[in-house]
């Protein structure tokens, strides 16, 4: 019980960390008790403040605690689908249209255990067109399969 509520703050507390400045940069009321800190420490700790509070929410909701829900949300992190390191394992499985790597892929984007045969074999029938090049990156193929997926009439509901 113990690891789930550790696993359950640290999860609720890096979704917060991951925005930048949701509410605004002076949001919640712990950025105003860590105010003029920086690190890893004082950013975990405000951050687990206004989540495990509401303040930040509500202050957005009620315009106080130096919140607005105005600004432009921003994400500076990687994808959550990350090519790069399995790059070549997923190649190799779009030539094949089957493998761990596909099915890693699959689950990476949320698709159905029901559509991942489909997707498999989608990907593997425009394979020309994901893999455009011999130097392709890991982001352009990702950026192509999206495209690919659009144009499916079963995987368009994946990639909104």
């Amino acid at each position: 019980m113990k690891k789930l509520l550790v696993g359950a703050v640290l999860l609720g507390s890096t979704s917060l960390a991951m925005a930048e400045a949701p509410g605004g940069p002076d949001c919640g009321w712990g950025n105003m008790l860590f105010e003029g800190q920086s690190g890893l420490g004082p950013h975990f700790l405000a951050s687990w403040t206004n989540g495990t509070s509401g303040n930040a929410t509500f202050g957005m909701t009620s315009g106080t605690n130096g919140c607005s829900p105005n600004g432009t949300l921003t994400y500076g992190g990687d994808s959550l689908i990350s090519l790069t390191n399995m790059m070549d394992e997923f190649v190799a499985d779009a030539a094949k249209g089957e493998g761990e790597a596909m099915n890693a892929v699959a689950v990476s984007m949320g698709i159905a255990p029901e559509d991942r045969a489909h997707f498999a074999a989608t990907i593997h029938s425009q394979f020309s067109s994901i893999f455009t090049s011999a130097d392709v990156t890991a982001q352009d193929v990702l950026n192509n399969m999206v495209v690919v997926m659009k144009s499916d009439e079963r995987l368009s509901k994946y990639v909104a």
